[in-house]
């Protein structure tokens, strides 16, 4: 068994059936060229020591296994390797490693492990002695920094569903302080972790794992730049852009995320499956419930809507406004549009890029102006223009959209060469 055995049945996240999966691209408005290839693909690591969790996660997030189902998961004795290669932005490996892995085995390739890695993902049991677990996480955060000093190292505190707040907030500052120390003390202090405390009986291990997987897409600034002028234009109070089958929000406007709002936004989209599989037209051919016919209104009893709208089959678009801004739905239904063709367009972008590194990497001809990693899109900033009927002012794009290198933290939204976003 793989952990989780001190866990009690009750709280159950995820409700999607068992059918209900990623599907080969069809190429149909998605922007998508197809799965990246092996070498490609960012890599996750997940690591710790025997029984802490780390396969449970990879079941609960990826899967869709139900958490009570995991007490059932036999240990981990060789390294597991997962393609997570079906949505548009969230491609990458998990590689799970068994726990009682040695690094100074001569068969363990830490050049190949570690080289390729995007993030390491180290799991600590809360509820057991963590000493060990800190010695392990000393050795393989500095073993593989000297190796590969671009990955993201990230640590889960988990299964601290059965801790009190108090000591949940006591454990993470103990190992915070005594990972952080050990660094310094061995002169690695230019090594950085980021805590995590999660649990695979709430949502937090989702909420968790979305932070990962932000750091590996080199589109996020764009997106989030988006997500800041359609909420600013539309009087939306949050916004969070969602692969929907892993419920991991590839990004979120740039004000903080409550997780009451991020848990409602998850709950959400459970509804909206559940709704369409069991109601929703099915053909001969397997198709899947979430469509570009998919979106959804739920009001709430403190004055609070929940607005989904399907930004391609992969991702959705869910929104949290009050219902006295929601009067002019026609405006956020508008921008909602322009919103969604700008994605589009990052799709677009990104999609030429690897097209471009793939050809040079083939023909072994170096090309400077592309990067052999996804681009993100360079979009200026918009500035008003000539007002529409009833007072309200469009946004005009000033420039193009312009590949850039990643990591661009402007952005603007186009629409061949239109007006772009009505102001609410």
């Amino acid at each position: 068994m793989d952990d989780d055995d001190q866990y009690q049945s009750g709280y159950d996240v995820g409700s999607f059936p068992k059918d209900f999966g990623y599907t080969p691209f069809d190429g149909d408005g998605d922007g998508s060229a197809g799965p990246l290839t092996g070498d490609q693909k960012p890599r996750i690591l997940l690591m710790g020591l025997r029984r802490s969790g780390k396969s449970s996660i990879q079941k609960v997030v990826f899967h869709k296994m139900s958490p009570n189902e995991t007490l059932f998961l036999e240990s981990t004795n060789k390294i597991i390797k997962d393609d997570i290669c079906n949505s548009s932005f969230v491609q990458f490996q998990i590689w799970d490693f068994p726990g009682q892995i040695d690094f100074f085995d001569p068969t363990f390739d830490s050049d190949m492990i570690f080289g390729g890695c995007g993030a390491l993902v180290f799991v600590i049991d809360a509820q057991d002695d963590y000493m060990e677990a800190l010695n392990k996480l000393h050795l393989t955060v500095t073993k593989a920094y000297k190796v590969n000093q671009a990955i993201k190292f990230e640590v889960f505190i988990h299964k601290v569903d059965g801790l009190s707040d108090d000591y949940k907030m006591e454990t993470q500052r103990d190992i915070h302080t005594r990972a952080n120390d050990d660094l310094i003390d061995s002169g690695c202090d230019q090594i950085h972790l980021s805590f995590h405390l999660t649990s695979i009986y709430d949502h937090s291990i989702f909420e968790a794992f979305s932070k990962v997987v932000q750091k590996l897409i080199p589109q996020l600034p764009t997106l989030e730049n988006l997500l800041n002028i359609l909420i600013s234009n539309s009087a939306i109070e949050k916004a969070f852009l969602f692969d929907v089958v892993s419920k991991i929000y590839i990004a979120t406007d740039s004000s903080p995320v409550d997780m009451q709002s991020y848990e409602l936004c998850c709950d959400m989209i459970d509804v909206v499956i559940d709704v369409s599989c069991i109601y929703g037209l099915r053909e001969e051919v397997e198709a899947a419930a979430f469509d570009s016919q998919s979106s959804s209104l739920i009001k709430l009893n403190n004055g609070t809507i929940l607005y989904l709208r399907e930004v391609n089959k992969f991702l959705a678009l869910v929104c949290i406004l009050r219902e006295d801004n929601f009067d002019r739905q026609g405006v956020i239904d508008y921008n909602f549009l322009c919103f969604r063709n700008a994605i589009q367009q990052v799709f677009e972008l990104r999609n030429k890029a690897l097209a471009a590194a793939t050809s040079n990497n083939t023909t072994g001809i170096s090309s400077n102006n592309h990067s052999t990693s996804p681009v993100s899109n360079n979009l200026s900033e918009p500035r008003p223009s000539s007002s529409l009927a009833g007072g309200s002012q469009p946004l005009m794009p000033t420039t193009q959209p312009t590949t850039s290198a990643a990591g661009n933290s402007s952005g603007s939204l186009t629409q061949n060469g239109t007006a772009v976003l009505a102001q609410s």
